[in-house]
């Protein structure tokens, strides 16, 4: 094997690196929801990963400073909704910090397990969870599929650059 003309030395690996990295990574969009009380709360990954088929299992990860990390530390179900490629805006209200994030426009209904579980979303899953590892300052999220439903066509939305974009044929 020889060495790429395009690749550059290797830098030390940083938070900015992995960053940097990961930018040239496209990711499918979803929308992890969880209710424990009163508010419900939901958060954008781009995370998403399949697991297992036997039993279906599926992994996410979300910051343990994040606002929704308290109710997913204690919940026991969340909805995983897979989003489509006309659904930017409920992507970025779902990412942004201090946004109304059930509020209108985004349209909603409490499904199984009390999960919040999103109109108009390419798939959705509510999903027990079954561990929570930790990861530096994450926690990765195990949780088994119950129950779930998705349409029967659309494109994904993906995360690229820093920039949620849709497929190109």
């Amino acid at each position: 094997m020889t060495a790429s003309p395009a690749l550059s030395t290797p830098r030390l690996a940083t938070p900015d690196l992995l960053r940097s990295v990961f930018r040239q990574h496209a990711a499918g969009v979803a929308v992890i929801t969880a209710a424990q009380g009163p508010r419900p709360v939901g958060f954008t990954a781009t995370s998403l990963a399949s697991v297992s088929a036997e039993p279906p299992m599926l992994s996410f990860g979300i910051g343990t400073g994040s606002s929704s990390w308290p109710t997913v530390a204690e919940a026991t179900h969340v909805g995983v909704h897979i989003l489509g490629e006309d659904q930017q805006e409920l992507a970025a209200t779902f990412a942004r910090s201090g946004a109304d994030r059930f509020g209108a426009p985004t349209s909603w209904r409490e499904g199984p397990e009390g999960v919040p579980v999103l109109a108009g979303a390419l798939a959705w899953l509510v999903c027990r969870i079954v561990a929570r590892v930790p990861a530096g300052d994450h926690r990765v999220v195990l949780a088994e599929a119950l129950v779930g439903d998705r349409a029967d066509e659309g494109r994904p939305l993906l995360y690229h650059q820093g920039r949620f974009n849709a497929l190109r044929d």
